[in-house]
């Protein structure tokens, strides 16, 4: 009965920070770890941040119908294991994804129940602002990284939540609120507590 969670922002909207956070002070939550066929980051680990493979090795995947999402971001490709989601949901932990409106199109086709969070801003000049204090790009890639942002942000409303990450902590209480409220739904609360249930009733 563990649930699958996707959140998905916009590039600078702070989604890989608030979920890494989210994971430290939450109990039988984990990140599915993405395939990709972008190079890896200063500071990066294959394996933990994703796992870094070429396109050949990207496309046999994808062709096996092994990815339950898969989408081309930024000229690189991502994708999300169904083997690796799966595994995880068996062992009863909750999974997040991290992935675009794309791919959680495709997921919600093989997960119907899985729960979206989306994250936006609070304002495009605070977006633009973000972009560009990470010092990772240059101009024109921040103004492409900028017109994405905004063709993403209208995908909003197929999402079941919406978070404003205006002040970080606001925003993390606010992902921790929602991880908590489905766990107290009551199918998840029936299954958890069935011997419980059975003494009482």
């Amino acid at each position: 009965m563990a649930n699958l969670f996707i959140v998905a922002a916009p590039s600078g909207c702070g989604k890989t920070s608030l979920v890494k956070a989210l994971i430290e002070k939450t109990d039988h939550l984990r990140v599915s770890i993405s395939h990709t066929t972008r190079r890896s980051r200063p500071g990066e680990e294959n394996g933990k941040n994703y796992f870094f493979v070429s396109k050949d090795k990207f496309d046999v995947i994808k062709n096996s119908n092994g990815f339950i999402e898969s989408a081309k971001v930024f000229d690189n490709y991502y994708g999300s294991a169904k083997q690796t989601v799966q595994d995880l949901l068996d062992q009863n932990q909750d999974v997040i994804l991290e992935i675009d409106w794309q791919g959680a199109r495709q997921v919600k086709q093989s997960f119907a129940e899985a729960i979206g969070i989306f994250i936006l801003p609070p304002s495009i000049s605070a977006l633009k602002e973000r972009l560009t204090n990470r010092g990772q790009d240059d101009q024109s890639i921040i103004d492409r990284r900028m017109q994405d942002a905004v063709n993403e942000m209208q995908h909003f409303d197929e999402f079941d939540y919406l978070v404003i990450n205006d002040d970080f902590d606001t925003a993390l209480n606010d992902l921790s609120n929602i991880v908590k409220s489905q766990r107290l739904i009551l199918k998840q609360q029936t299954q958890q507590h069935q011997d419980l249930l059975k003494e009482l009733i």
